[in-house]
């Protein structure tokens, strides 16, 4: 990896911290934040602080775990490698598994055009479109047949899988979705072809002029047609267009962040997940 300024860290940092403040309470542990969901939708991360003047401890650790246990939230923890790396060791020794994922921005200079990796049409969702729900609905449940088979390898999953998973959203989750679109706070995209439905998805959250791509998924069945890499460059051009000055993400595996280097991306580092060690029956 090429050096990085520290100035970059720090832009990453700021944005982990505002962006779930938009719909959540910060509670703090120590050297930790814990953001709470008010309303519904996906839980949130604890992270470090970033007003810490400490790196964050074991027993800062244990009191978030209790915290989110007596919420009935998932036990998670995020942070970036190179701004916390002391928090490797502590994590693991407090008995968290910690994902190592690659973490990569978009090159200035790249300028990823969809119709270079597919001829599958992708499209960006609209808020004033009258099946603005139905798209949104149908974007996530691409992206839970898709994330239900992690990697790149094509699997049996498809289009009537997604049917299957596509659920009825409420009022309110559409109206919160449409309102960041509307705002620029979100961009989201589909892929797909009129025989076969929606085949990828993916979407960006944006917080001033920092943007982070996430949740791009393609159906297992779809894969090996360029669809991740069309819609992770959707998005990316459409956040440029929009002003964007700095656009990343993070990838699950090094297999799948060569395609992100295919789009422009770039590794700078690594973006650390951790929850708990699974216990063997």
């Amino acid at each position: 990896m090429d050096h990085v300024p520290a100035e970059l860290f720090d832009r990453l940092e700021r944005f982990y911290d505002a962006v779930p403040r938009d719909g959540a309470r910060p509670e703090e542990f120590g050297s930790l934040v814990l953001f709470v969901r008010e309303g519904a939708g996906w839980p949130f991360y604890a992270r470090p602080r970033l007003d810490a003047s400490r790196p964050p401890s074991v027993a800062d650790i244990d009191a978030v775990r209790a915290r989110q246990r007596e919420l009935g939230l998932p036990e998670a923890f995020e942070w970036v490698h190179e701004t916390t790396p002391e928090l490797l060791a502590v994590a693991r020794s407090a008995g968290l598994a910690v994902l190592e994922a690659p973490l990569l921005v978009l090159d200035p200079a790249a300028t990823p055009d969809p119709a270079g990796f597919t001829d599958v049409p992708v499209w960006l969702l609209d808020p004033a479109a009258p099946d603005f729900a139905t798209q949104v609905a149908t974007r996530r449940a691409v992206a839970a047949v898709g994330f239900s088979a992690p990697g790149t390898a094509p699997g049996a999953a498809g289009p009537a899988e997604r049917n299957a998973a596509v659920g009825e959203l409420d009022l309110a989750a559409v109206e919160e979705e449409a309102s960041r679109t509307a705002a620029g706070r979100r961009v989201s995209a589909l892929a797909g072809t009129p025989v076969e439905g929606a085949l990828a998805s993916g979407m960006a959250m944006r917080v001033d002029d920092v943007a982070e791509i996430a949740g791009v998924a393609t159906l297992p069945a779809a894969r090996g047609r360029g669809l991740g890499a069309a819609v992770t460059a959707a998005l990316a051009r459409a956040l440029r267009d929009a002003g964007t000055d700095l656009v990343f993400l993070s990838a699950g595996s090094e297999e799948i962040a060569r395609v992100y280097v295919r789009v422009g991306f770039r590794r700078i580092g690594t973006a650390c997940i951790a929850e708990p060690t699974a216990v063997l029956p």
